[in-house]
């Protein structure tokens, strides 16, 4: 494995290396309620542990090989060499996969063989000794000093072997960071929108401890995708290419991008995997330019109902095409809440298109934009059953107090957050126990497609209470009371919490 890292490196191709590779082919093969199971529990270390099971996996695929080899030799190499074709077609099946990715699994599993050979007693290098015992002076038995020798050789050899992994897989880690961006989106200077955000109402932020904040910082945003190592593009070799059912397909440069009107605007963005009172969405104030005046100017064909994104490292994704033209500020965005897009949220261009969920438009370190028909190409999610259409669901969750709380009896402030993007929350009521459903005081928001928070004031009576709250959007739509599953097209229900009051 540290040799086909090594080798990964070498080539500047990370989806080669072995162990990513395999990553991501079990991303691809996770099924629905495993991906939400995921989610649900790991959150945005859900990566971090399928690589720790991954680890854990190679170790005893290992240890199962070694002892196979034991018993004979050739067994072991046919074990390796199943390890190695696995680690091929992980790599060879990839998206942007190019013939030269088969390479570092197949060096890595000659090496893993040539280790195996070295370490395997019966060979030239480990003859068997003639007698594993001798008789001593006083007649018991003893080592003998063949055997001694051999056990010393193999120690050393294996510790040889180790060194070789460990430096090997360093050295391609450093090699695969070659390719890093963080220096070049730190000098990339973003100009002036010619459309600033309008501004944030006083009031817009409820000042409650624990509550969550209007406008979500970069580092707090979630992180939902299937890219095992983050992307690195390079802005001075980014080109977009807008084709497909056009009358005149587009080629951008990010130069080209930057000299085009800009717009900012606040624009909550949430995740199909969300469950009822979760936290996978978050606001933020994006820049980037209009994606409907381009695609008018490029002259949409009849018929085309999709418009097809792909990102750097092969993921598909589909929007509909007139949700994108219907007037509301899709944008492909070059910066985030004042600084260039961080690397993990898509830099140098992304797609943030409000009202819809992130699986069909929120497109990271996208370079090309195909317009077509959902009839004829499918988008990496809806292969996999997810609903093509995706608006985002009316939705509404307790921030404050939290899940099992202890408060004291007396005025208890309640609070939280609404969200129906392009829709907008008109109204917001919350109960206690079985109690009559009471509206909320809404604070104030400066556009239909932020989320709106809450506040409510309860006199709290001993005991333990169930607090449950429900919002209603600018389309006279309420949130349903039963609760669905994320999977196919978004969670619904209202949120509780229990509490305790003394």
């Amino acid at each position: 494995m540290g040799v086909a890292e090594l080798a990964a490196g070498a080539l500047g191709r990370v989806s080669s290396s072995p162990l990513l590779a395999v990553g991501a082919g079990f991303i691809d093969l996770t099924p629905a309620w495993l991906k939400d199971f995921a989610i649900r529990h790991f959150g945005s270390n859900d990566k971090t542990v399928l690589l720790i099971g991954l680890g854990a996996g190679i170790a005893v695929a290992a240890l199962a090989i070694g002892s196979l080899s034991r018993r004979r030799l050739a067994w072991g190499l046919i074990g390796l060499a199943a390890f190695g074709t696995v680690g091929i077609v992980a790599a060879l099946t990839r998206p942007v996969a190019e013939p030269v990715d088969a390479v570092p699994a197949t060096v890595g599993a000659l090496a893993g063989m040539a280790a195996l050979t070295l370490l395997t007693p019966g060979t030239r290098l480990f003859p068997e000794p003639r007698s594993e015992f001798r008789d001593a002076a006083d007649g018991t038995a003893a080592p003998a000093a063949g055997a001694e020798i051999d056990r010393r050789r193999v120690l050393l050899t294996g510790a040889g072997v180790i060194g070789v992994a460990a430096v090997s897989g360093v050295s391609g880690r450093v090699l695969l960071r070659r390719g890093d961006v963080s220096s070049v989106r730190a000098d990339v200077r973003l100009p002036r929108p010619v459309g600033p955000a309008p501004p944030v109402p006083v009031g817009t932020q409820v000042r409650l401890p624990g509550m969550t904040p209007f406008r979500t910082s970069n580092p707090d945003f979630y992180r939902v995708d299937t890219a095992l190592v983050l992307p690195q593009v390079d802005p001075r070799d980014w080109t977009l290419r807008i084709h497909g059912m056009l009358a005149r397909p587009v080629e951008l440069t990010f130069d080209d991008l930057l000299r085009l009107a800009l717009i900012e605007r606040d624009i909550t963005v949430s995740c199909v995997s969300n469950q009822v009172g979760g936290d996978l969405a978050g606001n933020a104030r994006w820049l980037g330019v209009p994606l409907a005046p381009l695609l008018r100017r490029a002259g949409v064909r009849p018929g085309a109902d999709q418009i097809l994104s792909r990102s750097s490292d092969g993921m598909t994704i589909g929007a509909p095409l007139e949700t994108v033209l219907d007037g509301r500020d899709a944008l492909l965005a070059v910066g985030m809440n004042g600084e260039p897009l961080p690397v993990a949220h898509g830099f140098p261009v992304r797609m943030v298109v409000p009202g819809l969920y992130g699986y069909v438009s929120a497109t990271k370190w996208v370079v090309d934009l195909k317009v077509t028909r959902f009839a004829t190409d499918q988008a990496y999610w809806t292969k996999r059953g997810y609903a093509e259409r995706a608006p985002v669901k009316t939705f509404s969750r307790i921030d404050v107090p939290k899940p099992f709380a202890r408060l004291r009896a007396g005025p208890v402030a309640v609070a939280g957050t609404a969200w129906a993007q392009h829709r907008g929350i008109d109204a917001v009521e919350w109960q206690a126990d079985d109690g009559p459903w009471r509206p909320a005081r809404l604070a104030p928001v400066p556009g239909i497609d932020t989320w709106r928070q809450w506040v409510a004031e309860w006199d709290a009576s001993p005991g333990s209470h169930t607090l449950r709250v429900r919002a209603t959007d600018k389309t006279g739509t309420t949130q349903p009371e039963h609760r669905s599953p994320p999977f196919p097209d978004g969670a619904t229900g209202w949120h509780s919490v229990v509490v305790t009051v003394t």
